[in-house]
């Protein structure tokens, strides 16, 4: 009997339920529930976690992002598995996760999908971590920043590769490249067309990034945060981003 070496998986081959919500025409929109962030502090205190994720799967979103760390953004476990429940589609577990601890609590809560931050874990944690979630039946966002970060990405296997446009996530100084995604879009272009695409950060706020400038650069998603969780409408506020409105709305 002949042996034959088994061939690597492309990358539209790879991936679970949150890639496969992701995986469909047009830009797709993964929404954030989140209390408040290290650098402009309380977004929304009254959050009612379920109400606001069934909001964002009503107005069209296709995955949801849930910040379960509490002393950064006032959150918990139990805001993901509430916003799971109540919406029905696929969530990002979107922490600072560096362990394979972090990866193992992740299922146990729920989670479809981590967040893997290449700078903070470096290249070879980020790998490791990288098989264990698509082990544990998860899929795995890696986040970059830098065109240096973008290529080490590809290079380990990376099937969604987030560009973050904010500088450091971690600094209470709020820092937006708001034309970072849209110039480094032609990177995927080197790239297998089978790598999901994702943009992140100051999409859809005042004076940031259209969400039309994201679709226009052939993203597949956009994660939103801070403009829909701080819309007095969140599923009002996607829907107006998705017909190419970016008119502010009456914030909270």
């Amino acid at each position: 009997m002949s042996s034959s070496t088994a061939q690597p998986r492309r990358p539209a081959d790879v991936g679970h339920r949150f890639r496969q919500a992701l995986d469909a025409d047009g830009l797709s929109i993964i929404a954030e529930i989140k209390r408040r962030s290290p650098s402009k502090g309380t977004l929304r205190s009254d959050v009612d976690v379920a109400s606001l994720a069934r909001a964002y799967a009503d107005g069209g979103a296709a995955c949801l992002s849930v910040l379960t760390d509490g002393p950064r953004f006032g959150g918990s476990p139990q805001d993901l598995q509430q916003a799971r429940a109540a919406a029905g589609i696929p969530v990002l577990r979107k922490d600072f996760l560096t362990t394979p601890q972090d990866i193992h609590d992740s299922a146990e809560m729920g989670a479809d999908a981590v967040l893997l931050i290449l700078p903070d874990i470096g290249a070879e944690q980020c790998q490791r971590l990288h098989e264990l979630a698509l082990s544990l039946g998860l899929d795995a966002l890696t986040e970059v920043r830098t065109e240096q970060e973008f290529e080490i990405a590809a290079e380990l296997g990376a099937y969604m590769i987030a560009i973050n446009q904010r500088n450091n996530p971690k600094a209470r100084t709020f820092t937006v490249e708001y034309d970072k995604a849209v110039a480094v879009s032609a990177m995927f272009d080197r790239l297998d067309a089978g790598i999901m695409k994702v943009a992140a950060s100051g999409i859809g706020v005042p004076g940031g990034t259209s969400f039309a400038a994201i679709a226009d650069a052939g993203y597949d998603a956009a994660l939103i945060g801070e403009a829909l969780v701080t819309a007095d409408d969140p599923a009002a506020r996607m829907r107006a981003l998705i017909r190419g409105d970016d008119r502010s709305p009456t914030l909270v």
